[in-house]
């Protein structure tokens, strides 16, 4: 699974190395940032669609994104759907951590899936936010989960 630009351009560096060339640069820049990592999918017939992101927001200065795509044709209930997208972002979170600790970058993992009991995602809100939690990260779900909500809605 390799990563990419928004603009399509491969990343062909290991994450954590293209990860912390970016830090280095944006803080060089001025820049303070905050790291967003979330997942999104959506089922397009008998395949499951993944995106993750890894979101770099510039203090009142916009952000950017990384992007990874893969797919599944693994059947699943929305649950465990729901629950495969918050193990993709920790995972990518916990592959991260250590740098964004050694640059003092605050972390913050989201979950797309809504806290109000009437949308269907929430089936899964629990677990999730134990999972997160319990990992030690910050844990945002809709309407603040815009990493996976919005950003990784978008290139899924």
């Amino acid at each position: 699974m390799s990563w990419r630009k928004l603009n399509g351009t491969k990343i062909e560096l290991p994450i954590k190395e293209a990860v912390e060339q970016t830090l280095i640069r944006e803080m060089k820049d001025g820049h303070r940032l905050k790291v967003c990592i979330g997942t999104d999918s959506q089922v397009k017939g008998k395949v499951t669609e993944f995106a993750s992101v890894i979101v770099f927001l510039r203090e009142k200065k916009g952000g950017f994104m990384f992007i990874r795509n893969f797919s599944t044709k693994k059947t699943m209930s929305l649950k465990e759907r729901m629950i495969i997208e918050v193990g993709h972002s920790v995972e990518v979170a916990y592959g991260l951590c250590d740098l964004l600790d050694k640059y003092k970058v605050e972390l913050e993992v989201h979950a797309d899936i809504n806290t109000d009991p009437h949308f269907k995602s929430n089936v899964a809100l629990n677990e999730a936010m134990g999972y997160i939690l319990g990992m030690g990260f910050v844990f945002k779900a809709k309407p603040n989960a815009f990493a996976s909500s919005s950003c990784a809605d978008k290139v899924v």
